[in-house]
């Protein structure tokens, strides 16, 4: 297990420069002078190239890149084009803890209400609860955040008047409910789904069959024989969520006024601020390196006969 984790390790400072190289290459080579969107209205020729010489963008675009891994290595991730005087680590470092808050709740909403639905479902599977379980949770998990997000502030803020309709106060504020609503909602369905389907495959299985032909309570056959082995697959989902925390929701916090990662990479792929665009994509791709491996990890807990040579 050790040595797995290891080479998972040492692998990923590698996929990251990969990342990080496309990336710098589609910042280098897309629409728009990093000068001149620096130097926005003013346009003094000798200006300009002196402002390319002190930012070093006048170097070829495989030096550039290695001074910017350089500098990112010690913390240095660039200044915004679009947020004079300040740094690109500050601006996302006080929007990260904003994104992974709402996406905290929305994945706890997503598991404390899909699990049962999706265990409901499958206990009564092939009647109508089953169908309309799945039904509604299909129902929900198709319709997009800018029908949902409507409906749902008609419903609680204008009609029943029980939540605040913008703004954000953190984890603990009522102005997350109806964000974390929003982002929770697909998350219930597919989860609702999965399970369902997974405790579906556990029930038809011997095991199954033999503990019930020893006498054993339906719960501590559910919980001792069925929900450990159904919940492998579940557990991938939950897992690779989790790189979703840093990666923010860029159409709810717009929609609620939320100050995250998303409103942030949306104004930087407007203004074509590069290097807040290439610090991101590194951190979501570092997420979910670290989500894959948590979830490697994971497995030999829920299940002790995977085995990693």
């Amino acid at each position: 297990m050790g040595a797995y984790i290891l080479r998972r390790l040492i692998w990923t400072p590698i996929l990251l420069l990969i990342v990080g190289l496309v990336t710098f290459l589609l910042n280098f080579y897309g629409p728009g002078d990093p000068v001149q969107i620096i130097m926005q209205q003013y346009q003094d020729p000798a200006v300009v190239e002196r402002v390319r010489e002190q930012r070093g963008l006048d170097k070829p675009v495989l030096v550039q890149y290695g001074i910017y891994i350089g500098n990112a290595l010690r913390g240095n991730l660039g200044e915004s084009f679009k947020y004079r005087g300040q740094t690109v680590a500050s601006l996302i470092g006080k929007r990260v803890w904003v994104s992974s808050q709402l996406g905290l709740a929305a994945l706890i909403l997503s598991i404390v209400l899909g699990i049962p639905l999706g265990m409901l479902a499958a206990r009564w599977q092939g009647r109508w609860q089953d169908t309309s379980i799945i039904s509604g949770a299909l129902l929900f998990y198709s319709m997009p955040v800018f029908i949902t997000a409507p409906f749902l502030l008609m419903l609680f803020v204008l009609w029943l008047g029980i939540l605040p309709s913008h703004g954000w106060g953190g984890l603990f504020d009522l102005r997350v409910v109806m964000p974390a609503l929003i982002l929770g909602l697909p998350g219930i369905a597919f989860i609702a789904r999965m399970s369902r389907n997974s405790i579906v495959e556990v029930l038809s299985q011997d095991y199954v069959r033999t503990a019930r032909a020893k006498g054993l309570h339906e719960l501590r056959v559910y919980w001792h024989h069925v929900l450990r082995n159904a919940m492998i697959p579940v557990f991938t989902v939950i897992g690779l969520s989790l790189a979703t925390l840093v990666s923010g929701a860029i159409v709810t916090e717009t929609y609620f006024g939320i100050p995250g990662i998303g409103r942030l990479a949306l104004d930087a792929f407007f203004a074509r601020d590069y290097p807040i665009i290439t610090a991101l994509s590194l951190m979501i791709a570092a997420a979910y390196v670290l989500a894959n491996l948590i979830v490697d990890i994971g497995y030999r807990f829920i299940d002790p006969r995977i085995r990693y040579d």
